[in-house]
């Protein structure tokens, strides 16, 4: 899905559930980690984290696509479009979007393998180690780079 394909989804989502038009665009950002999406406040255009959209389970973009309108339509009436307002708890329950992105699973690299000299205790690090410095947590021996 491309930006503009994403920008025309939003669009028809926004006209079958707020029937309100969606006058400026939206985006993929890769740089999204831990959120579904984003809504900017001075431009007003949306920002949908890619992950998502790549899920063959479309119900999950469609629930963050109707988040982020929440937050659009609302601002530009005037109406609470915070997380905490009223307004914006029962717009997105009436629309039935997610409250929150589910978490996605992310498979932390495994660069560094040490291994005890005496009690063979294995660790896994993503940084580097000084060996002369750190000792076995479970003995107290010298810590080898494997």
């Amino acid at each position: 899905m491309t930006d503009l394909e994403l920008t025309h989804y939003i669009q028809q989502v926004s006209q079958k559930y707020f029937q309100r038009p969606f006058k400026h665009r939206a985006n993929f950002n890769r740089r999204l980690k831990t959120t579904g999406g984003r809504y900017h406040l001075e431009d007003h255009h949306i920002d949908i984290n890619p992950r998502f959209a790549e899920d063959s389970d479309k119900s999950i973009l469609l629930g963050i696509v109707k988040h982020e309108l929440c937050h659009y339509h609302l601002h530009l009436a005037g109406g609470g479009y915070r997380h905490r307002d009223h307004d914006f708890k029962q717009w997105l329950a009436a629309v039935g979007g997610s409250r929150y992105a589910p978490a996605l699973t992310v498979a932390k690299k495994v660069q560094w393998h040490y291994q005890c000299r005496r009690c063979g205790q294995n660790y896994a690090r993503q940084r580097r180690l000084n060996t002369q410095r750190y000792v076995c947590g479970k003995c107290g021996g010298r810590l080898k780079l494997l």
